[in-house]
């Protein structure tokens, strides 16, 4: 008789990757709505909007676009992961640590459990069902 997971047996690569693929679209499409509404207001956004690291609140509101958005879709896809999920977290790192730093956990907790999905999905990877894979399958 097959062991079922809730009974402690590991999942298959298959199921694995396919457990990763909808983390990545779940998790990516949830942050693009952070991006696309930064985006398509982008100048009313552009004045006020935090300037955590003395870069400017202009350039920090590009990032933060740059991050939640396009980053979001490379990594939907599955194409350079890795490298996607870098400012991704690091925008998120920012909101956590810098951004709401002296907020209640329950205001800044949705930073925190972003962070800990995009280091997870640095660490692991793409898994198979990604452009990664198709790209570079090779090196994977």
């Amino acid at each position: 008789m097959k062991k079922f997971l809730f009974f402690g047996a590991p999942l298959k690569e298959e199921e694995n990757s396919g457990a990763i693929l909808l983390l990545r679209i779940f998790i990516g499409l949830l942050m693009i709505t952070h991006g696309w509404g930064k985006l398509s207001n982008f100048e009313a956004f552009s004045g006020g909007f935090p300037d955590p690291i003395g870069i400017g609140s202009k350039l920090s509101l590009m990032l933060a676009i740059g991050a939640e958005f396009f980053a979001s879709i490379f990594l939907i896809l599955g194409l350079l992961t890795r490298l996607s999920a870098i400012p991704l977290a690091f925008t998120m790192g920012v909101a956590f640590f810098v951004v709401h730093a002296a907020d209640k956990l329950q205001t800044k907790e949705l930073a925190l459990i972003y962070l800990g999905i995009y280091i997870y999905l640095f660490l692991v990877g793409p898994g198979k069902y990604s452009l990664d894979r198709l790209i570079f399958k090779k090196q994977l």
